[in-house]
């Protein structure tokens, strides 16, 4: 029976072109808390994305403990009481790049329209962002603002002059060829 299967199917899959990959097994998303009481940073190095340079689609996934914080206490409050880590362990973007050209050589600034999920929240995102491709590679950089309150998050009323309710959010993603 699996061989009759595979026997029908097969004419459809020798004539489907191999998709064309690129991923980023380390990139970058940083963000920023400003209030006059207190700044806050952190970093995480661990993202991990890949695109489809056929359609455009684009999937970002991150661990959220593995944010960086130039203290240990926010990084324990952040993924404890915040974005509850534990619960919510990662979070996620799937979308699309607006008439994207692979194989443009210059700069191009483009928008991703997609879907990103945190904390158990989704919210829909237009990014505008810059690409840049060097031989078969991309590099894709950006910055959006994201409301505390879109994800859910509570702010103990005490602490709510240490955190801003709108943070600064950059990404910085370096794509190579994805080779399976």
């Amino acid at each position: 029976m699996n061989k009759l299967v595979i026997m029908l199917l097969l004419p459809f899959l020798i004539d489907q072109p191999p998709t064309e990959r690129v991923i980023a097994r380390q990139g970058k998303v940083s963000f920023f808390s400003y209030t006059s009481v207190e700044h806050i940073k952190a970093e995480n190095n661990q993202v991990f994305s890949i695109i489809d340079l056929d359609s455009g689609e684009i999937a970002v996934s991150m661990l959220m403990n593995a944010f960086v914080f130039e203290k240990a206490l926010m990084r324990e409050h952040f993924n404890e009481s915040y974005v509850e880590s534990d619960i919510y362990p990662k979070a996620t973007f799937k979308g699309k790049i607006v008439d994207f050209d692979p194989n443009m050589e210059e700069v191009q600034t483009r928008i991703v329209k997609g879907v990103f999920k945190m904390h158990g929240a989704t919210k829909e995102l237009e990014i505008k962002t810059k690409i840049e491709k060097t031989g078969n590679d991309f590099v894709i950089t950006g910055t959006f603002e994201a409301m505390v309150k879109d994800y859910n998050i509570k702010i103990p009323p005490l602490l709510r002059g240490n955190i801003a309710k709108t943070i600064s959010i950059d990404f910085n993603f370096k794509y190579e060829p994805y080779e399976s």
